[in-house]
This record gives C-alpha cells, structure tokens and sequence, in this order.
C-alpha cells in the first residue's frame, strides 16, 4: 500500500521518490489524496500570508507553488489539447500535434487564459479555503483516474500504460476517496462539485472519443485541469448558495 502512494506522488509531482513504486494504475488508489494534500497546502498559504501581502498576490504564489510542485504535468497537457483538438484536424493531425513537445500559440493563448481564470476564482473565493482547495484538487485527481476508466485509450502512450494496470475496483476506490474529500466543504457544496466532476468527465469522454477514438495522458490532463477550474469558480458563489 505504501509503494501505492509513493507511486502517486511520484507520477503527480516532482518529489523525488527513491523508494520502489508500483505501476500508475495500481497508484491511482491515492491520486485524491495527493491531489488533497497540494491543495491543503495551498489553503494553508493564503490563510497564512494574511495581513502580509496583497490577498491577489497571495492567490498567483499559489498557483505558482501548485506549478512548480507538480512539474506543469496538467498544465502541458492543457496546453497540447488545446493546440491539437482543433475542428477542422483529422484524428491522425491531432496526434502528431499531442506527441510534439513544442507548444504552440492557441496553446499557450489557451494556458493563460486558463490561468486568469483560476487566479481570478481564487481571489474570489467566498469560503475557507483550506477545506475548497482540497476538494478541488482531490476532485481534479479523480477526475483523472474515472476518466481513464470509462474510456478507451488512444495509442500506446501514457494513457494505454495507465490504464493497463487500472482495474475497476482501484477506480472505483479512488472515486470514492474524491468524493470523500468533496465533502469537506459542506453536503451542498460537495452536490455541486461532483455533479460538475461527472459531467465534465463524461463530456470529455464523449468528445475525445469523437475525435480521436479515446484518451491520451494529454487528455486526462487536460480534463483534471477544467474540473479543478470549475471548481474554484463553484467557491466563489455566494456563501448562501453553498
């Protein structure tokens, strides 16, 4: 069980792990929990670097430190999504484009608007934020492991590695484990996180299946990065709404 959650830690940010680990699939059991504990550790900055620096600044080290620590794993994938699935791209065009490392200009366009956005819902969150950012980002893990297991993997990438060793009781599991985090903000708050978390999982699905006949580690990636935008905006609603 332990080399499980090295082997999560290993595949989700930089930290260096020297101890052996098991394969991705067999490591997505704890995906949430290491998507919790970053987005704790986020929490835990801005409530901390209240009354010193401006709360907007406080916001952007945040996404920073989330950067840094996973590497920009999402963050590209995000980015090649965006520059490959274009409407007027074949399926085989849309995999050349994925496997260049270069990142093009609707990619990078893409990857900071995206980066805006989340900045600005940080900055707006209207509740703590200790308990939202580690629902988000344990949701954002787990929307990484349930796609994957709904889908078909397209290629023999990263995706076909991950999902060779990824077995339904593992997925399943690790659902869960999001779903448990979700609640940490409250039963109301957690109702809209997940349904969010499932519909934007199952239209990516839908849409990446359309495409080029299933996912690649891009397109996890990619999702992981809209499902935990989505849920920083949910936390800036009002107070009463959640």
């Amino acid at each position: 069980m332990i080399s499980r959650f090295l082997g999560a830690i290993q595949f989700l940010t930089i930290v260096p792990i020297r101890s052996r680990t098991t394969e991705p699939g067999r490591s997505a059991l704890f995906f949430p929990l290491v998507g919790a504990a970053l987005g704790a550790a986020g929490g835990l900055l801005l409530q901390s670097s209240r009354g010193y620096i401006p709360f907007t600044l406080a916001c952007l080290l945040v996404l920073a430190f989330w950067s840094l620590l996973t590497g920009g794993l999402h963050d590209d994938g995000f980015a090649d999504v965006a520059d490959a699935f274009r409407a007027w791209r074949s399926p085989e065009k849309i995999h050349e484009i994925l496997k260049d490392p270069r990142v093009g200009a609707h990619g990078a366009m893409a990857l900071v608007l995206l980066t805006l956005i989340r900045w600005q819902a940080l900055s707006s969150i209207t509740v703590d934020p200790v308990p939202a950012l580690t629902a988000s980002l344990a949701l954002s893990r787990s929307a990484i492991v349930g796609l994957a297991w709904i889908s078909q993997p397209a290629g023999s990438g990263s995706a076909m590695q991950f999902s060779a060793s990824l077995t339904s009781v593992t997925a399943l599991a690790s659902i869960a484990m999001g779903i448990g985090f979700a609640l940490l903000p409250g039963a109301r708050a957690a109702s809209i996180l997940v349904t969010s978390t499932v519909g934007i999982s199952f239209l990516a699905r839908s849409w990446f299946h359309a495409r080029i006949g299933g996912v690649t580690g891009d397109c996890l990636g990619a999702t992981a990065q809209v499902v935990e935008t989505v849920c920083l905006i949910v936390f800036t609603c009002q107070p009463c709404i959640l």
